[in-house]
């Protein structure tokens, strides 16, 4: 069923306009612009490119979907295959399924959300027009990650997203910016030498780099060696990517630094082109390599969500001087953590689990950057200390719907049903409860009893946030200090007084209420109509992994 028939050759365009769109509309953004579309301000003008653009781009991933075959999302559509380079047999291979349909609206719709954010409260720092290349560069290796069907191609895409993102980092982030932008670039880079490696292993033994082919070959083509020495070095440079406990190392340092919006595309869509790439390419391609490997991956996943909320309740308490951007950055750690633990799982609910929480994560964590982003340039800091003490947010009477959405976003993040970070932790911890054939059941199921002590410990720390932020320290009366008592005048809007206590707080603007809002309606719809996106993957998923049959 189509909700609109659309022809497939105006489907092939529109995935083609997808992924190119954004790098012609970065080229475009760095040249002089035409006399009339100058405006009164240059920098206005760049930014408003940059929405137009990702605008655009979002439009037509929406009309896309609509095109989409949903009776039968396990068959790729809009595909062109065209020869690129014949002596490597690589081709230029695009198409999408239930799988990396959802993954491509969600970048589409995040890099335009964070355009709009962008024209209003541009981060400090050098020229907008190489900002807003830079994040149209970030968007198509992305989307393109996401569409191509050729093992060469994806590393290319994978790569691609790099270089953008350090300079994001580097120049328009924050403390440590350069340190952490270095840190960044050094282990991603490290990890996909090494997942280069594997693809060509694949390549060169099984004759070609075609993904579809070698999904519906299903390992057949390769000897269990050559898979399970595949896995180990793709799997490196995935895990890299995802980040997996205990190569995340990278995660807490460049979300730290990064400036609002890089957070919220890192954490958004970056880390999904990790576990896009277990999900896509070693499931169906080495199944023995991965069966070889799936208990090892279930246990650092299980150690990564424990690790990451452990982490987030050290930063959490009283006088951690923890940042409240670092630790939403390892709860990150932690719900891709889940993510792993359903993919290493190896059945369809398992996957289809992962592939849930994959969404649910972007959508909700992606809030969580934009409203800790918007806090931070209220007060100058994300110190939470700073923030929950006597003298700081109480966000509930300052700016209550400021401080409602913070805590929305705050309970979906940790699994509350209803909502959509609920179905993709329970459904991983089922796949756990059941594991594929030939995977130790009583290790899968105390990998499952793990991860579910991860969630209470989820709970905790995100219900301890909440607490400081959104309540403000109970501090008795008579150890205030006499500035304290005493209301002083804020020194301007949502700005520290001289005593240091904000007795006005601005609440949330038009723009952002622009930019988040689609954010916490995607999160309530995908919590109570789980089925629109399980409806795209399981087909896709069960096709996956009988190895190309329906």
């Amino acid at each position: 069923m189509t909700v609109i028939d659309i022809s497939p050759s105006v489907m092939q365009f529109l995935l083609a306009f997808i992924v190119v769109a954004p790098l012609l509309g970065a080229v475009a953004a760095l040249l002089p612009a035409p006399p009339g579309l100058r405006g009164k301000n240059p920098d206005q003008a760049v930014l408003r490119h940059g929405v137009t653009v990702t605008g655009a781009v979002l439009i037509a991933a929406i009309v896309l979907a609509v095109g989409f075959d949903h009776d039968h999302p396990a068959t790729m559509q809009a595909t062109t295959d065209i020869s690129w380079i014949p002596a490597l047999g690589v081709r230029i291979h695009l198409g999408i399924d239930g799988i990396s349909l959802p993954l491509l609206l969600l970048t589409a719709l995040l890099t335009f959300l964070c355009a709009l954010y962008s024209y209003f409260k541009l981060p400090a720092g050098p020229s907008p027009k190489a900002f807003i290349a830079l994040v149209l560069v970030l968007e198509s290796g992305t989307l393109a990650t996401f569409a191509v069907l050729d093992l060469l191609l994806f590393f290319l895409a994978f790569e691609l997203v790099l270089i953008p993102m350090y300079f994001l980092i580097a120049r328009w982030g924050g403390d440590q910016r350069r340190a952490a932008a270095w840190k960044f670039i050094l282990y991603t880079l490290l990890g996909s030498v090494v997942m280069l490696l594997g693809l060509l292993l694949i390549g060169l033994k099984s004759g070609t780099f075609d993904m579809v082919a070698l999904a519906t070959d299903n390992g057949r083509g390769l000897t269990t060696s050559v898979q399970v020495i595949a896995v180990l070095a793709i799997g490196v440079g995935l895990a890299v990517k995802t980040p997996m406990w205990p190569l995340h190392s990278w995660l807490p340092d460049a979300h730290t630094a990064a400036p609002t919006v890089g957070s919220v595309l890192l954490a958004g869509v970056l880390l999904k082109m990790g576990t896009y790439g277990f999900v896509r390419i070693l499931l169906p391609i080495a199944p023995d390599g991965m069966r070889t490997f799936a208990p090892y991956l279930a246990a650092f996943a299980v150690v990564g969500i424990v690790y990451g909320s452990l982490a987030c309740l050290a930063l959490a308490r009283n006088g951690a001087k923890g940042d409240l951007k670092r630790l939403i950055a390892y709860s990150s750690v932690g719900h891709m953590g889940f993510v792993l633990l359903g993919i290493a799982t190896m059945t369809p609910t398992g996957v289809n689990g992962a592939l849930f929480a994959n969404i649910a994560h972007g959508l909700i964590t992606g809030l969580l950057f934009f409203l800790v982003g918007a806090i931070k340039d209220r007060y100058g800091t994300a110190d939470l200390d700073t923030l929950a003490g006597a003298t700081g947010a109480a966000l509930y009477g300052r700016a209550p719907r400021l401080g409602a959405l913070l805590a929305f976003a705050a309970v979906a993040s940790l699994g509350l049903p209803g909502l959509a970070g609920f179905w993709g932790e329970m459904l991983t911890l089922f796949g756990a409860y059941s594991p594929a054939e030939g995977l130790s059941r009583p290790a899968f199921r105390t990998f499952m009893a793990i991860g579910a002590f991860g969630t209470l410990l989820t709970a905790a720390y995100m219900l301890i946030v909440v607490r400081r932020v959104c309540m403000g320290e109970h501090t008795p009366h008579s150890q205030l200090s006499p500035d304290d008592r005493t209301p002083q005048p804020a020194d301007g809007p949502g700005r520290p007084t001289a005593a240091g206590s904000p007795s006005q707080l601005a609440d949330i603007q038009t723009y952002e209420a622009a930019a988040w809002t689609p954010l916490a309606a995607l999160t309530v719809l995908a919590g109570l109509w789980p089925a629109i996106l399980l409806g795209l993957t399981d087909p896709a998923v069960q096709k996956l992994l009988a190895g190309g049959k329906s």
